[in-house]
């Protein structure tokens, strides 16, 4: 049985979800002698690539910045994708993300396509209108072969949104980033405030930072030693450092872009990870966070709650006071931190790679 994977999440992240998602499920079919793989790409820039040997691919200007760099690195790999498509040389083909160029081209071949959340369709207002996000993933939906709901409420929503037959989506969890054992101990060599909290990725939109920065704004505004931590996101914009200074917050934010080493580090340190989102279509930093022995607190909203089990304490994401009375509630209690860490040691055994390249492969062997 061959699958082939093609270029598009590996052209458009460096980092990110659903880029691990793929590579690591590339990656333990290679070492199963009853699955070949192949990823239809030329250049890629992607970090999770950068890990392994067995995958054939050339970096992309990555020390130059121009405008156009994305689009050009997108057309040069297309092209390639669609002749690997067209050639036929595989059983089953699993596009990485939503684009359905290649719906020409597959000769009535099988296709399976994973939905990672419905974050356009829940909230359309958050993205642009001329974003064809939503209206290619329905597309490709209606025709798949078969749809890899990452959650339980992913299913759902994509049943409520694009009216599919139930019977045509299986719904497959993602594993754990990190192992259970949190990664290396050895100081890295990064300013870290001695008390934080952590907030992991983008801060705009459904991810709710500003409503939680003003909820957290009293904690950190009468507790001294307590900071903020952000991951990823990019530097803080201009208009978000006028709100920090706004509610005299200024000093007690801090931001870093971080490799997987580093945010291992990050997690293991902190008195506790915070993930405020509107909507997720998993969650993966509730893994990362639980498997680096961090208390998690966590919205009441979408998959989270699924993910997390009871090895979370919860709010409501649109209410600053449930926000404020959660986290504290748990950031004073070395009682309760330590239930959730003990909690979410074991919870995060759930989730691994291994089950989730099996029930994909299973998915595979179905079809043919």
């Amino acid at each position: 049985m061959k699958i082939l994977y093609d270029h598009q999440i590996f052209t458009s992240q460096i980092y990110g979800g659903i880029s691990r998602y793929f590579f690591e499920l590339i990656k333990y079919f290679k070492n199963d002698d009853e699955i070949e793989c192949e990823l239809s790409l030329k250049y890629s820039n992607n970090y999770y690539l950068k890990k392994s040997n067995s995958l054939s691919y050339t970096s992309f200007l990555e020390n130059f910045s121009f405008r156009g760099k994305h689009r050009l690195l997108s057309i040069l790999n297309k092209k390639v994708s669609k002749k690997y498509i067209s050639k036929g040389d595989y059983d089953i083909f699993h596009p990485t993300y939503y684009d359905p160029y290649f719906l020409s081209y597959l000769n009535n071949k099988p296709f399976v396509l994973t939905i990672h959340d419905m974050i356009h369709e829940i909230y359309p207002e958050m993205f642009p209108l001329k974003d064809e996000t939503s209206k290619r993933k329905k597309l490709l939906a209606q025709k798949a072969t078969k749809i890899i709901a990452v959650s339980e409420n992913t299913k759902k929503d994509i049943i409520r949104f694009f009216s599919i037959d139930t019977n045509k989506i299986e719904i497959i969890y993602h594993g754990t980033p990190f192992n259970t054992k949190g990664g290396s101990n050895n100081k890295v060599d990064i300013d870290l405030p001695k008390k934080y909290i952590l907030f992991v990725g983008s801060r705009s939109g459904y991810k709710n930072f500003n409503l939680f920065v003003e909820a957290i704004t009293p904690l950190l505004v009468k507790d001294n030693e307590l900071k903020l931590v952000c991951v990823g996101g990019g530097n803080f914009k201009e208009i978000e450092n006028e709100k920090f200074k706004r509610l005299n917050i200024i000093n007690k934010i801090y931001q870093y872009s971080v490799n997987d080493d580093i945010l291992t580090y990050l997690y293991k340190k902190a008195v506790a990870f915070i993930f405020p989102s509107l909507y997720e279509g998993f969650g993966i930093p509730i893994l990362e966070a639980f498997s680096c022995g961090c208390p998690v607190i966590a919205s009441n909203t979408s998959s989270l709650p699924e993910v997390a089990g009871d090895a979370a304490v919860y709010f409501d994401p649109t209410d600053k006071l449930s926000m404020l009375n959660s986290i504290q509630k748990v950031i004073y209690n070395d009682e309760l931190k330590k239930q959730l860490i003990n909690k979410g040691i074991e919870r995060v055994k759930e989730f691994t790679w291994e089950k989730t390249a099996e029930k994909t492969k299973m998915l595979y062997e179905e079809i043919l």
